[in-house]
């Protein structure tokens, strides 16, 4: 487990919550900490997903494996799994506050979530980024090798539409 401790938290996932702590910050695992209010009003207001309605949110936290980042009690930063825990994972809504970046902690937190246990062994991850490529590339992330081979369905409107 390297830097996770587990926790004696109840969890929705059948492992224990993890955590792990720098200094005075810690990222966890327990999905009872994500204060939903932080999560939301960052999301709504970036480029990836503006306009995300919250119940759309709540429903995206409920289904993946979140780590939240905090310190003094409070949550500063956030990231989320998507994943069948055997062989793919999608990182997704990965940020820190802007008031703490610069500081190494979106770095920290995207080693968190690749040392966690039931994430080891994946044969592909995968994310997506406009402006973060350098960060990703530390990580051992890098383009697509043959994007020819990838497809997607996108709908950047979808939460303008009506019904969400």
């Amino acid at each position: 487990m390297r830097d996770f401790q587990r926790l004696n938290a109840k969890c929705q996932m059948p492992n224990a919550c993890l955590e792990c702590r720098r200094g005075e910050f810690t990222v966890s695992t327990d999905r009872n900490r994500i204060d939903l209010d932080v999560v939301h009003g960052f999301l709504t207001e970036c480029y990836w997903a503006q306009g995300i309605p919250r119940d759309v949110v709540a429903r995206s936290i409920e289904n993946s494996l979140c780590f939240g980042l905090y310190t003094e009690g409070k949550q500063v930063g956030f990231a989320r799994v998507i994943t069948d825990y055997a062989t793919f994972a999608y990182i997704g809504d990965v940020f820190v506050l802007e008031s703490l970046r610069g500081r190494g902690l979106g770095k920290w937190l995207m080693e968190c979530i690749m040392q966690h246990p039931r994430l080891q062994g994946l044969r592909r991850w995968s994310l997506v980024t406009r402006d973060a490529h350098g960060l990703y590339a530390q990580l051992g992330f890098e383009p697509l090798k043959k994007p020819q081979n990838y497809m997607e369905l996108h709908n950047p409107d979808v939460y303008r539409q009506t019904g969400q």
